[in-house]
């Protein structure tokens, strides 16, 4: 079955807001069907995350304020790429030694979430950081976070029961899982 005949095409796009991270668009779009219809979306440079699991199992874990949802966040590290062109896994180790102060003797990338399809073109690329080794941490000057260990299972366990809603978090928790079920 072809996938070409649910295709929506943009015949004209407007920029409603070109900020900093987001940038929001109306398009009018040609349905499959002919008719002509409003999308509204914002687009995203993209991000990584990291799950940073050191040897015992506990996974290095971070408390932020997200200001969108008015409360703190229990997240695995992250943030955006910083141009188009960044690649992905740098990103990653990039975040890491910012956020938390560690490298990673091992990079392994757990692939890619698109967060909210229908509202937003973000993709985060997801890796498993192994072999750590930790030194200064070097924040943003408008970045606010507190660095806790968890081990695996607990975070599995907290995923499953619905205590972490954060999507990245849930998803690289359960292919961490996945690839490392020694420590569950």
């Amino acid at each position: 079955m072809s996938e070409g005949r649910l295709e929506e095409i943009s015949v004209f796009s407007e920029c409603l807001f070109d900020g900093k991270v987001l940038h929001l668009y109306r398009d009018k779009v040609r349905l499959p069907s002919g008719a002509v219809s409003e999308r509204e979306y914002c687009r995203h440079i993209g991000a990584v995350c990291v799950i940073p699991l050191l040897a015992d199992g506990r996974v290095v874990m971070e408390r932020q304020f997200r200001f969108a949802h008015g409360r703190v966040f229990f997240e695995i590290p992250a943030g955006k790429l910083d141009s188009k062109d960044e690649a992905p896994q740098m990103a990653a180790i990039r975040e890491l030694k910012e956020e938390t102060g560690a490298t990673a003797g091992k990079i392994t990338y757990l692939g890619r979430v698109d967060t909210s399809p229908a509202l937003i073109d973000e993709k985060i690329y997801m890796y498993l950081a192994e072999e750590l080794e930790f030194g200064e941490r070097k924040l943003d000057e408008d970045e606010f976070l507190d660095v806790e260990l968890c081990p695996l299972s607990e975070l599995y366990r907290m995923v499953m029961a619905g205590e972490i809603s954060d999507a990245k978090t849930q998803i690289a928790v359960l292919k961490a899982v996945a690839l490392r079920p020694q420590f569950i």
